[in-house]
C-alpha cells in the first residue's frame, strides 16, 4: 500500500508571517491540530502544531495577534512522497515520533498529509500490531520530539 492510499489530500497551508490568533481560527474552524506551513512559493519551511501554539505561544505568554507561525514552528519537518510505502512513511512516525506527517511532491510542495489517525482507520491494512508498536513509540517516550 501507498501513502496516496492512506492521506488526506486536502491540506490547509499558512504562509510563515501568518498570526497565531489566525492559525487557531483555521484549526479550529477546520477541525484539525496542524498547518504546514509554505513560503510564497508554496514551499514547505515548517509545521505548527495546536500544541505548539499552547507550550510555545500561550504558555510563554507570547502576544497572540503579533507572534507569527515562523516564530514558534517546527523548522525540522519530516515527510514522505505520495508513491511511497505506508511502512516507511509509518517507521518515520515511529522513530521521529511524530503523528503527523506532509506529504510533499519532488519540488517539496504539500499535496497532502499523513496521521496516525488516517493509519488507524485502515488498520486491517496496517495490522493491529504493528499500528500498536507505532502508537507506543509516538507516545511513550520522555524525549517526545515535536507531537507533530
Amino acid at each position: 500500500m501507498k501513502v496516496k492510499d492512506f492521506m488526506k489530500q486536502s491540506v490547509y497551508c499558512i504562509k510563515p508571517d501568518t498570526n497565531i490568533t489566525e492559525i487557531a481560527k483555521v484549526m479550529n474552524n477546520n477541525h484539525i491540530g496542524c498547518v504546514p506551513v509554505c513560503d510564497t512559493n508554496n514551499i514547505l519551511c515548517g509545521i505548527l502544531t495546536d500544541r505548539d501554539i499552547l507550550l510555545r505561544a500561550v504558555a510563554c505568554n507570547k502576544d497572540l495577534n503579533s507572534t507569527i507561525a515562523s516564530d514558534i514552528m517546527t523548522t525540522r519537518v519530516y515527510t514522505c512522497k505520495k508513491d511511497e510505502d505506508i511502512k516507511n512513511a509509518e517507521n518515520i512516525m515511529a522513530e521521529e515520533k511524530i503523528r503527523r506527517l506532509p506529504v510533499c511532491d519532488e519540488r517539496n510542495h504539500v499535496i497532502g498529509i499523513l496521521t496516525f489517525g488516517d493509519l488507524a482507520q485502515k488498520n486491517n491494512e496496517i495490522g493491529n500490531e504493528k499500528l500498536g508498536q507505532t502508537l507506543n513509540n509516538i507516545c511513550n517516550s520522555d524525549t517526545n520530539k515535536n507531537n507533530m
